[in-house]
């Protein structure tokens, strides 16, 4: 028999949108299943995202649920209606791990993606030779074409902010990132150049977090925020050392939120964050 293919994280999203329906509705799964003309077993399934499930059965379990938010009941619809998977999928899901390739799925998805970065340049405003030297350093080292592999999806995901008409992307870079010499002070002052091209696109806010605000909330980890369609669909994703961690708890959604809109409030215009990029570029 032929293994079923892992669900990709928007069908696990969707599987477990749809268990907390269930539950804030205060069933269980066997009354639910009942109510649905299935089985427990059968809702199960469909509630881990072993087996998927059709916008029109979404939309008859949210009324079933009493949620009343359409706007986040189409979008639930939206994302059962989904059937193919993308150029991640087929391009990297031998060669890569599988949260690189939910993340890429989730960006390709988002409506926006709001950022903040202590000690990296964010993947998405990467030039390929930085991109490079910074798989290069992984560990344990990786071989040339596992390099590849990683510079070559990192540049497709940057799809986002190069796609007609884009959605909006902003990230806040902390100063000591753009002080990194990553690949020597060529290929530093070409990333540096490239942050400022990218910065001057309408869809692109940077803000620069110079060294003289000290202390900030989150100063320790960097934080990729992917909106939704609606709120309660947004995802936050964080670096860690074995792989992408993907966060969706509605609270920890909301924690974040704040913290990206206090680390924007104390950063630097974008004007003026140009102006301390140009003085780096000179220094090096």
């Amino acid at each position: 028999m032929t293994p079923r293919p892992a669900p990709t994280a928007r069908r696990v999203r969707l599987a477990t949108e749809l268990r907390k329906l269930r539950e804030r509705a205060g069933l269980t799964s066997t009354e639910a299943a009942q109510l649905l003309g299935t089985s427990s077993g059968q809702l199960s399934n469909v509630e881990s995202a072993r087996f998927g499930v059709s916008p029109e059965r979404v939309r008859a379990m949210a009324a079933l649920y009493s949620c009343t938010n359409q706007p986040y009941v189409d979008a639930l619809a939206d994302m059962a209606a989904e059937k193919s998977r993308g150029w991640w999928w087929d391009a990297y899901r031998e060669v890569l791990p599988s949260g690189l390739l939910s993340l890429a799925e989730l960006e390709h998805h988002a409506t926006a993606v709001r950022t903040a970065f202590t000690a990296h340049i964010p993947g998405m405003l990467q030039t390929t030779e930085h991109a490079r030297e910074i798989f290069s350093q992984a560990i344990p080292t990786p071989t040339p074409p596992e390099v590849e592999h990683r510079v070559s999806h990192r540049i497709k995901r940057q799809d986002f902010v190069f796609r007609a008409n884009p959605n909006p992307y902003s990230t806040v870079i902390h100063e000591a990132a753009l002080h990194m010499r990553v690949g020597g002070s060529r290929v530093a002052r070409d990333q540096l150049r490239h942050l400022i091209d990218m910065s001057l696109r309408e869809h692109i806010t940077l803000r620069v977090l110079p060294f003289d605000v000290g202390a900030f909330p989150g100063s320790g980890q960097s934080i990729n925020y992917l909106c939704g369609p609606v709120t309660p669909l947004d995802t936050v994703q964080l670096d860690q050392f074995h792989g992408p961690m993907l966060i969706d708890a509605e609270a920890h959604l909301e924690k974040y939120r704040r913290l990206l809109d206090v680390v924007e409030g104390i950063a630097l215009s974008p004007p003026k964050s140009r102006d301390l990029i140009h003085s780096i570029i000179h220094s090096l």
